[in-house]
């Protein structure tokens, strides 16, 4: 399998200030990880709460500065510049831990989706909701038509989980790092939403980072 991503010992630490005291300690949040990733692979990130899984995927996306290491995605390493951020930022998808916090709860599920095609300028008008059906479609929330124009507060926490979803893959992305993605839902339905991340990576041969406290 060709690799995708490279991650060479990456570092973050954080300074903790005291509201008690004018004394700070100094937090290792991660600590020289490196890891690789294929095309079409999971890679489960397993630990505690706590301790650092969460700050890998911030790093990887580069949504927080590195202190130490790099990110090298298709064999480029990824710097902090426009060009070089823009090609992470559309390859690699995330998927938080929180179906109710990651919409935005005023937009409708159909503006939901259809951002990230607006943010990198893909498409017009009308091919951008043809690739807003096709993903609500392909997540399984039917009638697609009917579902985009509801708000979150109309859904399940299940149907947004499947919105947040479709949001990552209007942008055919590489790889989608899923952050705890079912722990918020019941128990339930999170076997459905496992199941449905696998079908959606063996159709579109997708790289998982999957992050997990849950063994």
């Amino acid at each position: 399998m060709d690799e995708i991503l490279r991650v060479e010992g990456i570092s973050k630490q954080f300074v903790k200030k005291s509201i008690f005291s004018s004394k700070s300690s100094v937090v290792k949040a991660v600590d020289e990880v490196t890891f690789s990733l294929n095309t079409g692979e999971t890679l489960v990130v397993a630990g505690e709460s706590g301790s650092g899984k969460s700050t890998i995927a911030k790093l990887i996306l580069m949504g927080i500065n590195l202190d130490a290491g790099k990110i090298i995605f298709r064999g480029e390493q990824i710097e902090n510049t426009p060009n070089s951020l823009k090609k992470i930022r559309m390859q690699c998808q995330m998927v938080h831990q929180d179906p109710y916090d990651s919409v935005n709860p005023r937009m409708k599920v159909a503006d939901i989706v259809s951002e990230p095609l607006e943010i990198h300028n893909v498409g017009n008008d009308l091919e951008r909701k043809k690739i807003t059906i096709d993903a609500l479609k392909e997540v399984k929330l039917e009638p697609a038509e009917d579902i985009a124009n509801k708000y979150p507060h109309m859904l399940s926490g299940g149907q947004r989980q499947r919105v947040v979803l479709a949001r990552a893959l209007v942008l055919r992305p590489k790889i989608i790092i899923a952050d705890e993605p079912v722990s918020m839902l019941d128990v339930s339905i999170r076997a459905e939403i496992l199941e449905l991340m696998k079908q959606i990576q063996k159709k579109n041969n997708i790289s998982f980072i999957y992050i997990t406290h849950d063994l």
